[in-house]
Order: structure tokens, then C-alpha cells, then sequence
């Protein structure tokens, strides 16, 4: 079968983990290929793709290949594949917009941002290098927080005629604006803001359905994350936050029969810890009432590292994006957002979207 051509906006660790992760999987098949929720989707293995187009403001990323930059500072994830083959594909100089926040460069330790001096494209620059690179489906891995820069991209792949894949927390696909905009012209979109393979969220989900399912009452609880990558450090800012707060939040609130008072649930980034790099600890405690009005709490720390804790998701995100692609179905995919996001337009609990997932993989109808 013919590749996935895929464009990428942001080549941080999570762009790194999904470039590694392509070439981890070309040499196995389907009985040693662990890791994975999907190995075939459509025909599609994650070997299937190819970085066509790439965009960064970095100066130690842009001007070079997509194989050398990954690995360029500041990225700091686990480097599991090394021998990554030159892509032919050069990091082309990105819009800023509000992608980097203000305090960034405040942190030399972190080997923070070096803004490129290369000219800095318009809206149609970047329209045609996704047009010219054939591109199929676009990966948004902006920086949280960056609002403007998301609805910018979102808007080239809009012309360009390119699937977008919404991995942050700006509500792009669970706009109803938006949305009607890429149904209009056919163009699938997933999205908003992706869920890890088995992260916080996904943990936290499951374990709120639990306590639901055995009839305990939760009273309070709270979800804390830590972590030492730029990510984390861009989420120093808390005027950034809102949305991811409000994609996090909502993604436990949805598996809930009533929601929790706002003084009752905290979920979010807590602070910025170095020497962690790219591992998240995930510390959360439930606090809640069995038979009897009995009180009972459980408390759990998680550790993963981040971004290829993503990117098998991100993975099945291109390939479903590809199967629209080839069956001619645009606007929302309504089945894959609900399983691989924090923040699709519809939420369902994991198992149906579990269901809707191999359905529409099978080739039935997206709901």
C-alpha cells in the first residue's frame, strides 16, 4: 500500500517519540510488535507513514533534516530508536504567533527555546509547502496554550485540503464552527488534545467508572502531574492552562453520573521539575463513601514517560485519518476522538468508545 504522508507542526518530544516509533515498527510483524493498541488499521501498519512536511521555531531544528531534529536539544525523551534514516524532509521555519510563551527563555537550565532568525512564513507559505509535499494528514503538537497558533494551523490544513489530527488542548474539533467548516469540505478531523496510552487520564477515567460501577460515592479528588520536559515548563504559565484544565477535568467529569462541586475535583500540571526530563509522575488521590457512609480513599502514583506515551495513539490517530481519507468520509471522526482524546465533541465512556473504534475500523458508520 501507498504510505501516509504526514505533515508535523512542533518537533518536540512527542514529534520525536512518533518518528521513532515509525521506524522501531518497520522490521516486526503483528506477533512481535508489543506496544501497540492496533498493529493493522485499514491495511495500514505503523511502519505505513512518512514525515513529508515538518515546521519548528528553533534554531537547532529548523534548516535540518526531520532525523537529526528530533533528537536536537531541547527534546529530551527516551531514545529508543536510534538509527533513524535521513527523511529528506527539512524542518521549515514555523509562525510564532503565541507559541512560545513569554517566560521560556527565563529558564537557561532547561536548554529552552532558540528562536530561528529565519523569515518567519504567512498563511500561504505554509499552505503550499502542505500542498507541495502532498501532506495528508496534519499533526498539531503545538505547546499548550498556543490559541492562535492552533486555529492558524487548523486553518492551512482547512485549505490545504489536509486531515488534522488536534493532539493539544485547544477545542478545534469540539468547536461546532470549526467543525461544520472541515465537514463542509470534507476533510477529517480528530481531535482535541490526546490521551496517552496509559496515562492520568486514562487511569483516573477508569478508576472513576470503577468507584461508579461499585456504588461508592466520591466526595473529592484530585490528579496532579509533574514532569521536567518543555512542556511542563510552558505550563508555568497558568494563563496557558484553561483549556488543558478544562479538557482534563472534563474528560473525568463525563464518566461521572453528577458531577463533582469545582471545589471538590482538581485536575492539572502542578510545577516543573528538571531533572525529570521527559518522565510525568502522576500523583491522585479519590476520597469517597462506601456502604454505610463508611469513608474510604485510595491514593496512586504513576510514572511514564510522556511522549511515547502518545505516540502509539498518535499512530492510530494517522492511520484512521487515512482510512476517512480513502473512503471518502470528511468532518469529524467521531468514534476515534472518543477514544484517543481527552476532549472529543461527544464523550463516551472508554468500553463504547473501545466498540465505535473497531467498528469503524471494521468499515461500519461513524456515529
Amino acid at each position: 500500500m501507498n504510505k501516509i504522508k504526514v505533515a508535523i507542526v512542533g518537533i518536540g518530544n512527542c514529534a520525536s517519540s512518533l518518528v521513532q516509533g515509525i521506524e522501531y515498527y518497520r522490521g516486526k510483524t503483528e506477533g512481535d510488535a508489543t506496544g501497540l493498541m492496533y498493529w493493522d488499521i485499514g491495511g495500514y501498519t505503523p511502519a505505513d507513514m512518512e514525515i513529508v512536511a515538518a515546521f519548528d521555531v528553533d534554531t537547532r531544528k529548523v534548516g535540518k533534516d526531520v532525523a537529526e531534529a528530533i533528537f536536537a536539544p531541547p527534546n529530551c525523551t527516551t531514545v529508543f530508536c536510534e538509527n533513524i534514516p535521513t527523511t529528506g524532509t527539512i524542518v521549515q521555519m514555523g509562525c510564532i504567533l503565541d507559541g512560545v510563551a513569554d517566560h521560556m527563555g527565563e529558564h537557561p537550565e532547561a536548554n529552552t527555546f532558540v528562536l530561528s532568525e529565519a523569515p518567519e512564513p504567512n498563511q500561504q507559505d505554509i499552505i503550499g509547502i502542505l500542498k507541495q509535499s502532498g501532506a495528508e494528514v496534519l499533526m498539531s503538537y503545538l505547546p499548550v496554550g498556543s490559541e492562535d497558533a492552533a486555529r492558524f494551523y487548523a486553518e492551512c490544513a482547512l485549505q490545504a485540503g489536509v486531515a488534522l489530527v488536534n493532539n493539544m488542548p485547544v477545542f478545534i474539533v469540539s468547536d461546532p464552527v470549526w467543525a461544520k467548516r472541515f465537514e463542509e469540505k470534507n476533510i477529517p478531523i480528530i481531535g482535541d488534545d490526546i490521551k496517552a496510552q496509559l496515562g492520568a487520564t486514562i487511569t483516573h477515567r477508569t478508576l472513576t467508572d470503577l468507584f461508579e460501577k461499585r456504588g461508592v460515592t466520591i466526595d473529592h479528588m484530585y490528579q496532579i502531574n509533574t514532569g521536567g520536559n518543555t512542556d511542563f515548563l510552558n505550563m508555568l504559565n497558568r494563563s496557558r492552562l484553561a483549556s488543558k484544565k478544562t479538557s482534563k477535568t472534563e474528560a473525568v467529569h463525563s464518566v461521572m453520573s453528577e458531577r463533582l462541586d469545582d471545589d471538590d475535583i482538581h485536575v492539572g500540571p502542578s510545577d516543573y521539575i528538571p531533572w525529570l526530563k521527559d518522565n510525568k509522575v502522576c500523583f491522585l488521590r479519590m476520597e469517597g463513601r462506601l456502604f454505610g457512609d463508611v469513608p474510604m480513599n485510595m491514593e496512586i502514583r504513576l510514572s511514564v514517560e510522556d511522549s511515547p506515551n502518545s505516540a502509539g495513539v498518535a499512530i492510530d490517530a494517522i492511520r484512521c485519518c487515512k482510512l476517512a481519507l480513502d473512503r471518502g468520509q470528511g468532518g469529524i471522526l467521531h468514534s476515534p476522538s472518543a477514544y484517543l482524546m481527552k476532549h472529543p465533541p461527544v464523550q463516551y465512556t472508554d468500553d463504547q468508545a473501545y466498540q465505535m473504534v473497531k467498528a469503524f475500523v471494521a468499515g461500519e458508520r461513524d456515529t
